[in-house]
């Protein structure tokens, strides 16, 4: 899609109806194509939406490839990643580039008219697409637009433009465009995109952020892969995205929790912090950085500010009692019970009419991003859609080899992929005896130096540790980029007892390693996964750190998934 399918912007665009507009001609990328078509289907359909509540996409601008390409042009920016540069030299150099004349006034009029914070995201012509979606993989930079001064705001937007724009060439992108073997051109369209929420002191930050998944990778209870799966946060989505913790539940069984064992485990495994944009007091000027403006904050502030209450249930430890709502005398659980239960506002009704009609119009499974402000009394939502992508799902059955489990290195149940990978001889494995959740930040440094020189040697292989990998959190697992594991063809997550997160369907990092077709595993030995530590330690090192082991196998290693049915296996031998 270009840009000239779009109104073009201009100061009546500001006080118009108009949802959408463009500065230039060129393409407008994948995210806001999405953008785009989601506020099509909106348009074009009749949801049932319960009472009280209003669903768009929030107003954008885009700003289209061809100033991307003059940009880098006219800044001689083209080969600047040669030599794999560090990514704050590429955003520096980027930084102090000129924009090109053609759009410097569009911006001046965009934020000279507009105060609310602003999303700065990018949506490069790879991105979004259904089998490589790019979940992530560049730069989004939010910015609190609160400055009296209009000078300083447009110094702001221009830094989160650049940013963006370098994004295209760091480390990351490149593996990413590498592993895919990507060898069409890539540009890079910007989307400024109001923040969706309202201000609360020195905060910005809607009230419910969510991403809704019409496929469910791995249902419990008495969810079917059918009925989808959505992850609820307070604040900005940022928290879910990143691999934080977060409520999962099936939208069509909203009042059925995750499978806790416990009120006081489900108090250990819910939310206990939250983003939101910062409009108070400017920080520490960091304008390389995609978090120069956002704060990160426990919930005491929520419940400060009245939004923890719409939300959580309080759990009284002495009699073990858990009473919907906050009601201050006893322990918050951020479970959002309040709105799953219908009894302040039927989100979920909402959210399932929107994940409905997406799925029908498109014809496939789809990934849907959005934030939600609630006000007044009784409640209502304003429930914004922020994003929209396709995701890859298997369609048929492929069969485990029976015989293969009884000596199988790893045996899982769920697993994500779909068939068949051999040949496999390589493996990384964090040691159980030595990992420290206090360390994490170092196991994933090891990771990633033994990840580059299994790829200096071209050869893949199979990664197991604990946790999450790839969540911002370190204390949820290894903090790990794709760039830093994009060898790995097999990840396999297991739990400790101190550590036993749900697999995190919602983050931009589970969405890219499904559509990579990398096999993903989810062992928790207390629901029949397994991994044979002492097969594993019983294979010749061919390196070795603190944390993690490299072991080569005498025999082929194949690892098979039904995607189906959620079962894999890892196992020595040919399949």
């Amino acid at each position: 899609m270009d840009g000239a399918r779009l109104p073009p912007f201009d100061r009546r665009f500001l006080a118009s109806d108009q949802i959408a507009s463009a500065i230039g001609e060129g393409e407008v990328g994948g995210k806001a194509a999405g953008l785009l078509r989601a506020s099509d289907l909106l348009a074009g359909a009749s949801l049932d939406l319960p009472d009280r509540i209003s669903v768009r996409i929030p107003r954008v601008v885009v700003l289209t490839t061809d100033a991307f390409r003059a940009f880098v042009a006219a800044n001689d920016l083209a080969d600047c990643w040669r030599g794999d540069p560090l990514d704050s030299h590429l955003a520096n150099a980027f930084l102090r580039a000129e924009l090109p004349a053609s759009i410097v006034g569009d911006l001046r009029t965009l934020i000279e008219g507009e105060r609310r914070p602003l999303a700065v995201r990018s949506s490069s012509l790879l991105e979004d697409r259904a089998h490589r979606p790019f979940a992530g993989v560049y730069a989004t930079k939010m910015i609190p637009n609160s400055d009296p001064d209009p000078a300083r705001r447009f110094q702001a937007l221009t830094e989160a433009i650049k940013l963006v724009w370098a994004s295209t060439f760091f480390r990351e992108a490149r593996a990413y465009r590498e592993t895919v073997s990507l060898e069409e051109e890539e540009a890079m369209a910007v989307v400024v995109q109001e923040v969706v929420g309202r201000p609360h002191g020195d905060r910005f930050y809607p009230d419910v952020s969510g991403v809704a998944r019409t496929w469910n990778f791995y249902p419990f209870g008495s969810a079917a892969r059918e009925d989808g799966v959505v992850s609820l946060a307070l604040g900005l989505g940022k928290h879910i995205v990143d691999g934080g913790v977060t409520w999962t539940y099936s939208p069509a069984h909203p009042r059925q929790p995750p499978p806790f064992g416990s009120t006081a485990e489900r108090a250990r495994g819910t939310q206990v912090a939250f983003w939101s944009v910062g409009i108070g007091p400017p920080p520490p000027y960091d304008p390389a950085a995609e978090t120069e403006y956002l704060v990160s904050t426990d919930l005491t502030a929520a419940d400060y500010d009245g939004t923890l209450a719409p939300l959580a249930s309080t759990w009284d430890p002495q009699s073990d009692r858990l009473v919907m709502g906050a009601t201050g005398s006893g322990i918050p659980i951020l479970d959002f019970a309040p709105l799953l239960s219908g009894r302040e506002l039927d989100l979920n009704a909402a959210v399932r009419a929107v994940m409905s009609r997406c799925r029908d119009a498109i014809g496939h499974d789809v990934e849907i991003e959005f934030a939600a402000t609630l006000t007044g009394s009784p409640l209502s939502a304003e429930l914004r859609l922020l994003q929209l992508r396709s995701t890859v799902v298997p369609r048929d059955a492929v069969d485990l080899p029976r015989d293969a489990v009884e000596n199988a290195l790893v045996v899982a149940s769920p697993a994500l992929g779909h068939g068949a990978r051999t040949g496999l001889r390589d493996v990384l494995y964090v040691k159980p005896e030595a990992f420290d959740r206090a360390a994490s930040r170092r196991v994933a440094g090891e990771v990633a130096r033994l990840n580059d020189e299994l790829a200096a040697e071209g050869r893949e292989y199979v990664l197991v540790g604990f946790g999450r990998f790839g969540s911002s959190d370190p204390w949820l697992g290894i903090p790990v980029d794709w760039a830093q594991i994009r060898g790995a063809r097999v990840i396999v997550e297991t739990t400790l007892p101190e550590i036993m997160p749900e697999p995190s369907q919602g983050s931009h990092f589970f969405h890219n390693v499904t559509s990579f077709e990398v096999f993903y595993l989810y062992v928790r030995e207390d629901l029949d996964g397994r991994v044979d530590w002492d097969a594993l330690r019983a294979m010749p090192a061919v390196r070795e750190t603190e944390f993690v082991r490299h072991v080569r196998s005498e025999r082929p290693i194949t690892a098979v998934v039904d995607g189906r049915a959620g079962r894999g296996l890892v196992y020595q031998g040919d399949r």
